[in-house]
């Protein structure tokens, strides 16, 4: 019985293998097949005699890819080379690596006067006057000095720093609010964190040891003792910048400002000037140079006329047209009491006084 692949009857005599054997030489076998190019011509190729059917890709394309591969892996080995070295070599420092901030120290001096204090009407007549006569009017008094890199900072990280403790000057000591005593947080937005402690037990709990004097902080008058009599506030000083290491920048200030006041409530009192000398220290890295806040560092302050007997520790109560300063002594120092700094107490020159 012929089987499922042969035909009907089996195979033709006088042929073995049947049909099979005819045709081998024109039949192709599998692996053939498999390794033949297809090539077909397109119209413009079948018109034109002989013309290639396919435009081979030659060595020089197959090339192409290549490099194309190699310049992406390349990109991206940058890509990640920049983003590791960026890593270690970030501008703004973690806060793990911030050297914490110091406690500020602080100096109050009051300065005495030798005898009654001059008053006038007119502050202006006052200032005219007085060595304050060719002082600028509060922020112009406060003028940036030119700035410039250093080795480790650019000359606009310079330039915050600068802006920053200009900032700290005019709102610490010429803000009418700061001042009244009615304000004490525009200051406060200024400071490192870790002095915000520092700062805040300061005005809780007011102490003359040399670390927790308001009046170290910012200036402020006692309320029931004076306020204002104009709101020109006159003021003259520099401001210097340095590089102290490679995180940090340092600014200090020296400013001496004057203060036209009276009693608080009375439009008919004289007016009389207030002087203060103001030297602040302060201190940048990275993250406060970027985040535009500062360390203080250290403020040193003379002012007068001041009555040595009164504690200026948490406001400044100053003397008056026409008053002198009371009988007294500063508070005593206890020398076997650590960070209990010596009370101090000066005499207001006479020349510092308006000649009126």
């Amino acid at each position: 019985m012929a089987g499922l692949g042969d035909p009907p009857g089996g195979t033709p005599e006088g042929f073995p293998g049947g049909g099979e054997d005819e045709y081998r030489s024109v039949v192709f076998d599998e692996s053939f097949v498999r390794a033949a190019r297809l090539e077909e011509f397109s119209a413009q190729e079948r018109i034109a005699d002989h013309a290639p059917a396919v435009r081979r890709r030659t060595p020089l394309r197959r090339a192409g890819l290549s490099r194309q591969a190699l310049i992406l892996v390349v990109l991206v080995a940058v890509a990640v080379g920049a983003a590791l070295y960026m890593g270690v070599r970030h501008p703004y420092q973690s806060p793990a690596t911030q050297r914490p901030a110091e406690p500020v120290r602080m100096t109050v001096v009051p300065l005495a006067p030798q005898g009654e204090v001059p008053g006038a009407q007119d502050a202006a007549h006052l200032y005219a006057h007085s060595p304050a006569a060719e002082f600028r009017t509060a922020a112009e008094g406060v003028p940036l000095p030119g700035h410039h890199r250093t080795a480790h900072f650019s000359d606009g990280q310079v330039l915050n720093a600068l802006t920053t403790a200009k900032h700290y000057v005019v709102r610490s000591a010429l803000d009418p609010d700061v001042l009244g005593g009615r304000d004490v947080r525009s200051v406060r937005v200024l400071l490192d964190p870790d002095q915000l402690e520092q700062f805040d037990e300061s005005f809780e709990r007011p102490t003359p040891d040399g670390r927790n004097a308001p009046t170290g902080w910012l200036l402020r008058f006692d309320p029931a003792r004076a306020e204002l009599a104009d709101a020109e506030i006159r003021v003259h000083g520099s401001m210097r910048f340095t590089e102290t290491d490679a995180s940090t920048l340092e600014v200090s200030a020296d400013h001496t400002m004057v203060y036209p006041l009276r009693p608080p409530g009375d439009d008919r009192a004289e007016a009389s000037l207030f002087t203060v000398r103001r030297e602040l220290l302060f201190r940048f890295d990275r993250e406060d140079l970027r985040l535009q806040q500062t360390q203080l560092v250290a403020a040193h302050v003379q002012a007068g006329p001041l009555s040595c007997a009164d504690d200026s520790a948490g406001h400044l109560r100053p003397l008056l047209a026409g008053q002198t300063a009371r009988t007294g002594i500063p508070a005593g120092t206890d020398p076997y009491t650590e960070d209990n700094p010596t009370a101090l107490c000066g005499t207001l020159a006479t020349g510092a006084q308006p000649e009126v």
